[in-house]
């Protein structure tokens, strides 16, 4: 069996049994560096650039990834391109398959992370607790914030809003002369 391997930087090296791996190279990625601390932990609460990526993300091409857990204890992963700020400290997302396997996760587990990526943001991870809202002033609005290519794809409102209380928002929101520049938010 022959194995490629494809570094970051964009190099491709084949092996097999009769070829000797190649030795582990140390990453470019800044990222990297064992020196850089994390940054001491701030109380949450979303910042307006942080909101501006979660409200514009799909707009970006670039949905957030949620991950929820089943009662059989698998994981469930799917891109929400419904998802956005709630408040300073919940986001939310308007499930259209209102029978579908998130939910039924959500109803199982409550805790779900979400990821962030893009091009600029290297990541972004959102740790909460979800819960499905029967709330009729919670779903209005949860509909009315996200996307309207989102609202178009359910205009009889048969799903359900879905509201995300944070506990923490971690990540590295970008760079600053070759430096990441942290996020470390927690609910106090």
């Amino acid at each position: 069996m022959k194995v490629i391997c494809i570094s970051f930087e964009g190099s491709a090296t084949a092996w097999g049994d009769e070829i000797e791996k190649p030795k582990r190279r140390r990453s470019h990625f800044p990222l990297a560096k064992k020196d850089l601390p994390m940054p001491d932990t701030t109380p949450l609460a979303l910042t307006p650039e942080i909101s501006s990526l979660v409200n514009g993300a799909l707009d970006a091409g670039q949905p957030l990834l949620l991950a929820v857990v089943d009662a059989g204890h698998k994981p469930i992963l799917s891109f929400r391109g419904s998802t956005v700020v709630f408040s300073d400290t919940q986001l939310s997302f308007w499930a259209r398959n209102a029978e579908g396997g998130t939910l039924e996760a959500i109803r199982h587990n409550p805790y779900v992370a979400l990821v962030y990526r893009s091009p600029t943001v290297p990541v972004l991870q959102f740790i909460g607790r979800a819960r499905i809202t029967d709330d009729h002033d919670e779903r209005d609005r949860a509909f009315a914030l996200s996307n309207e290519k989102e609202q178009a794809r359910d205009p009889e409102r048969k799903g359900r809003a879905v509201i995300i209380d944070l506990d923490q928002v971690t990540g590295v929101l970008g760079f600053d002369n070759g430096a990441p520049i942290f996020c470390n938010m927690a609910r106090s």
